[in-house]
């Protein structure tokens, strides 16, 4: 018989800085939400938008990774489990629930991104003139960067085939 699966992957931007904090136990948390956006044509044939908003925790060393790197707007990749947490609201009397991703894997994604006025900054990304040039010939290539065409571990590869159990 299966087990079950609760697994969330998004590709969002985040709605604000993490939110870092250290529990009575010492453990590291960051709180921070997720924008997901979807594209859909209405009943009319419209293109319309809509975006979702996620609750995001992360723990331990990915929390302090979170805090010291991620800031509102960086898009990122996020994957975790769904989890669903209740109390009881003091003022109303009333449950309250929200359901969260506790995060197990984060990966940033875009070498830029879009600042708050707009103007594109350069972290994570190389500087034009850090970047490598693809306009040299093959040619130019060869003779500038002689390549040695029989490596040692090539050889040495070709002497053990034939201990290869296959």
């Amino acid at each position: 018989m299966a087990k079950g699966l609760n697994k969330a992957m998004l590709i969002g931007h985040l709605g604000n800085d993490p939110e870092v904090r250290t529990t009575t136990s010492g453990q590291t948390v960051a709180n921070f939400t997720l924008a997901t956006n979807e594209n859909f044509k209405d009943s009319s044939g419209n293109l319309q938008e809509r975006t979702e908003w996620h609750r995001i925790i992360a723990w331990g060393k990915l929390a302090e990774i979170c805090g010291q790197y991620l800031k509102k707007g960086r898009q990122v990749y996020v994957e975790g489990r769904l989890q669903t947490r209740s109390w009881d609201d003091p003022k109303s009397g009333d449950k309250k629930y929200a359901t969260e991703i506790i995060c197990s894997d984060m990966q940033m994604l875009g070498g830029q991104r879009e600042q708050n006025d707009g103007t594109r900054s350069n972290e994570g990304s190389l500087q034009n003139d850090d970047r490598p040039q693809m306009n040299e010939s093959r040619s130019q290539y060869s003779q500038n960067n002689a390549v040695q065409t029989t490596s040692p571990a090539a050889a040495m590869l070709e002497t053990e085939k034939d201990d290869l159990p296959f």
